[in-house]
């Protein structure tokens, strides 16, 4: 398994498309550090130019902890988008080579197949995130320092530099419980064509329908809400509150990891059945 697991990574990595989620992160992440850092005073000073006459604020606001909350806010949409290039490819891409048939006169089963390219494309989705943490946070650290945290969702919130990075730590872990869900969703749809560009639309059309479900305000659809895994994407959100609310991390992170296992059983069952004539 160990074998199959590896030669999956190598497929992976051995494609150029596997790198655009990164190059396109890592440029549009520059481009917002270079954009903080000519203007990232009057970005603070906008930001703080009403609490001055209540609050004595003093300190490096202008930090990496505030620019990586930023971009991981500002980024959380795309990067759903970044993750289906991969894997929407894993079994489309296979039909799209032509190489299925090769690929199962190995003496696999269909089902180790199906989990090697599984956890195979989740190692893809963490070292995603691991780089997005790196170039994000860390660099921002190197670039503007660390300080105290401040944020203005629901109220004022105002975190210590000595309280915020293993909150950076449960937010990624619980983001990549997210997009280890997109990316299975993913997969399932690329069981079932023979085209990597579908899996990516049929996917990211999916999420934007569930996104529209959850704005619009109807009393059936606030029942089915709290279902749909897009509602719980935002989870990570959760440990920037204090005090975190662990009662509904725990919660979302559970529906995440049903529908992950409901994709991934789908992908395993029409696999399974599926007639291979490429």
């Amino acid at each position: 398994m160990i074998q199959l697991i590896g030669i999956e990574l190598r497929k992976i990595f051995s494609k150029w498309r596997t790198y655009i989620a990164f190059l396109a992160i890592t440029l549009l992440i520059f481009i917002i550090q270079i954009s903080f850092f000519v203007g990232g005073k009057q970005y603070i000073h906008a930001l703080t130019q009403n609490l001055k006459g209540l609050f004595y604020i003093t300190g490096n606001l202008l930090n990496g902890y505030l620019i990586g909350n930023l971009i991981l806010n500002g980024l959380f949409v795309q990067i759903p988008f970044l993750i289906v290039l991969v894997g929407g490819d894993l079994l489309a891409g296979e039909a799209t080579a032509g190489t299925y048939r090769m690929l199962l006169t190995r003496p696999v089963s269909r089902t180790k197949v199906i989990f090697s390219k599984f956890i195979a494309g989740n190692i893809y989705v963490f070292l995603f995130l691991v780089w997005l943490a790196i170039v994000s946070l860390g660099l921002s650290l190197v670039i503007f320092g660390s300080g105290d945290l401040i944020l203005f969702s629901n109220g004022i919130t105002i975190i210590s530099a000595n309280d915020i990075l293993w909150r950076f730590c449960g937010a990624y872990a619980v983001a990549y419980i997210g997009m280890s869900t997109v990316f299975t969703l993913s997969f399932l749809f690329s069981s079932l064509v023979e085209n990597a560009l579908g899996p990516l639309v049929a996917t990211m059309s999916v999420i934007i329908i569930f996104f529209g479900l959850s704005i619009v305000d109807i009393d059936f659809l606030r029942q089915i809400r709290p279902y749909l895994f897009t509602s719980h994407l935002n989870i990570w959100t959760e440990f920037f509150n204090d005090p975190v609310d662990y009662s509904e991390v725990f919660k979302s992170s559970a529906i995440l990891l049903g529908h992950t296992v409901v994709f991934l059983g789908a992908s395993l069952y029409i696999f399974n059945k599926k007639d291979i004539l490429s």
